[in-house]
């Protein structure tokens, strides 16, 4: 199947695969992604908007309470919302201009650059902005969505820029917060997203080995460590069998996966999968996980191509 970056079910337990795929290309000017519907006996059902131009080379798909599938894509900077029937109904971001002299451009945008180049006119050192912050209305190699229980938007902004992005039901941006480096509500490569019960945000700082906890208004809370590299993450729709509110977070770096407990932060249990069989430097062996059982996750894999779905034990 390619690389299968993207993984999620929706209510019916259907398994929506979004991969690194197509020949037609790897990037922009080429369609190298495509999304898949199988059921949940793994019988592929359809291809989900063939031919989109938004679907440039894939990073996550996330299907949301209402069984609306969203597709995240890295390569076009967009998010593209379908309805159950497979309609589009929504979309976030744009397509940047296939023109390689305006890549200068793009990375030159955002807060601060303004002030590098009055200081290159006083005759100062001048630091070249490796990290755009981002502007409103455009992403620069998205990652991740996820939901609150307003049907509030909250997108990783995770490559190119290095944020966490609010938006409205209707899609008028409220917040973004996050820039890059090490400290608080700053982020090296924010990967993925979740939102528990509480509304309360989960972003996956991953290169900083942590998760950055927010408010549902993006203020900070608190940072969970001890669990690798965050490559996934994902919250099930019900508590388990203990009764715990748990998030799911795979090191994709390692292949393994962790349980912690949202009350106390703590890992109460964890899995090691694709064991000896990924890229010692470079990871990805999970780059996505995808849950709505607390006893059941999905795991997309770029390096092993493929999909797997793991029990979890009580």
């Amino acid at each position: 199947m390619g690389q299968t970056v993207g993984v999620d079910v929706n209510s019916q337990n259907h398994i929506f695969v979004y991969s690194r795929t197509n020949p037609q290309g790897i990037a922009r000017g080429g369609i190298a992604a495509m999304l898949w519907e199988f059921d949940a006996a793994g019988k592929f059902v359809k291809e989900w908007g063939p031919h989109n131009y938004a679907a440039s080379f894939a990073h996550s798909v996330r299907v949301d309470r209402h069984d609306n599938v969203w597709q995240v894509d890295e390569g076009s900077g967009m998010l593209v919302k379908y309805n159950p029937q497979v309609v589009p109904v929504a979309q976030f971001g744009r397509t940047p201009e296939a023109i390689d002299y305006l890549e200068s451009a793009v990375e030159k945008q955002g807060r601060g650059y303004e002030n590098e180049v009055r200081r290159e006119e006083r005759g100062e050192p001048m630091v070249k902005r490796l990290h755009p912050d981002g502007t409103v209305g455009t992403f620069n190699r998205p990652t991740d969505v996820a939901w609150d229980s307003h049907e509030d938007v909250f997108v990783t902004d995770g490559y190119g820029n290095s944020r966490v992005v609010k938006i409205a039901p209707g899609g008028h941006w409220l917040k973004s917060v996050g820039t890059w480096d090490i400290g608080p509500n700053q982020f090296n490569i924010v990967h993925s997203v979740a939102v528990d019960a509480k509304d309360h945000v989960y972003a996956a700082d991953r290169n900083n080995h942590r998760i950055q906890v927010y408010d549902n208004d993006l203020n900070f809370l608190r940072s969970i460590t001890g669990i690798g590299a965050p490559w996934g993450l994902c919250i099930p729709n019900t508590p388990d069998a203990q009764g715990r509110n748990v998030v799911f977070s795979s090191d994709g770096t390692s292949g393994r996966v962790y349980k912690i407990d949202l009350a106390t932060d703590k890992v109460i249990g964890w899995a090691q999968t694709s064991l000896g069989r990924g890229e010692d430097d470079a990871g990805r062996l999970i780059h996505e996980i995808g849950c709505k059982d607390p006893n059941v996750v999905y795991l997309g894999s770029a390096i092993l191509w493929n999909v797997t779905k793991v029990t979890i034990g009580q």
